[in-house]
């Protein structure tokens, strides 16, 4: 048997990795800015990570949501506070896919009504409703055409007040910072008239903070920046640093009823380990500070370098638009700078996405990397 052939890989194989550093099977070292797709939020083999999943795993790893499990009361918590977002409940399933279908049939359920409003340029999975509502025609499959979505321009308020005003939409779904498509934002004025739309149309707002969200744009969640309340966000890569996480946080008006969600892995005891690992770890080393701190550091550098048109993005989610395409320029990072970055749906913007305890240190190696690149 071989694998099933759908990802172009580069000739990289880690064996080991620790913080920002990936090493592979011939001994080359890698820094790591991209961080397995914004995953990687505390770094590789974070040495707490590491002992909370450990210790978990000599007490039990696994039992079905069938029985009382207290770490999900305690990851509750935890989460409610560190996210300031205490007027929700918390569901936890398995993967950013997963916990976007799950927001969008709960705005269903809610509303009874069908229909999605999503935005041009977005990502949200690549299960059923998560892939409709995902702008990409390659990854949707006439199965999943079925799906009732619109899209619509990113910043477009005309066009969403006409289509909430035709009363059978039960929820728009955007990322605060689009990271697929491109790390595009538009004005907080736009997300602030969203949520009104949304409240005064009885539509359920979705925040998918799958890639953006867990301190990534300098503030827990990214919509904070723009003092919005959804009804409902979704979560997951950076949320474990790496074990299979996802979960929606559900504001308290949304009813639950027994039925209505359900997961066999979500919330297992491992999952909630490494979910609190990760929080326990952004508080304790101010993460989330310091990647609104290297925010400026980040844009001061890039100011260095004529080919970069624009700097995208907030925190440590940011891209580097350039006046070409960068799918070479990453390949002679890799080989030849041994450093990981990330593209996007725009061909012109290098993705950058560490982990969120690197320094100024690690932002000068990159720029310099890039320097010698561009030279």
């Amino acid at each position: 048997m071989k694998l099933f052939d759908v990802y172009p890989l580069y000739d990289v194989t880690p064996v080991s990795a620790e913080g920002i550093v990936v090493t592979d099977e011939k001994g080359i070292s890698y820094l790591d800015f991209y961080g397995g797709h914004a995953v990687i939020s505390i770094g590789h083999s974070h040495p707490h990570y590491v002992k909370r999943i450990k210790d978990q795993l000599d007490k039990i790893g696994f039992y079905s949501n069938s029985v009382q499990n207290p770490l999900q009361e305690e990851l509750a918590g935890k989460l409610g506070r560190l996210s300031n977002c205490k007027d929700y409940n918390l569901f936890m399933c398995n993967s950013g896919a997963e916990a976007n279908e799950n927001a969008l049939k709960l705005a269903s359920f809610h509303t009874g009504k069908s229909r999605v409003v999503s935005f041009k340029n977005s990502f949200h999975g690549r299960t059923s409703a998560a892939v409709a509502a995902t702008d990409n025609p390659k990854i949707n499959a006439p199965i999943n055409q079925q799906q009732k979505v619109t899209f619509l321009d990113f910043g477009d308020l005309d066009a969403l007040d006409t289509e909430l005003a035709k009363g059978d939409v039960c929820a728009v779904i955007l990322e605060a910072i689009q990271g697929v498509g491109g790390l595009d934002e538009p004005t907080t004025d736009f997300y602030q008239k969203i949520a009104e739309a949304c409240k005064n149309n009885k539509v359920v707002l979705i925040a998918d903070e799958v890639q953006c969200g867990f301190g990534r744009s300098g503030k827990f969640f990214a919509f904070q920046h723009h003092g919005i309340q959804p009804d409902i966000i979704s979560i997951a890569k950076g949320m474990a640093n790496g074990f299979p996480v996802g979960g929606i946080l559900i504001h308290e008006k949304i009813e639950a009823s027994y039925g209505l969600l359900g997961t066999t892995f979500g919330g297992n005891h491992l999952a909630c380990a490494a979910t609190l690992a990760v929080l326990e770890v952004l508080e304790n080393e101010s993460l989330i500070s310091n990647a609104a701190r290297l925010e400026d550091y980040f844009r001061t550098k890039a100011a260095e370098i004529p080919q970069v048109k624009k700097v995208k993005g907030r925190g440590l989610m940011l891209g580097l638009e350039f006046d070409f395409e960068v799918a070479n320029l990453r390949k002679k990072l890799i080989h030849n700078q041994h450093l990981f970055t990330g593209g996007a749906k725009d061909k012109h913007v290098l993705r950058i996405l560490p982990a969120l305890n690197i320094s100024e240190g690690h932002i000068d190696t990159l720029f310099e990397a890039l320097k010698k690149e561009l030279a």
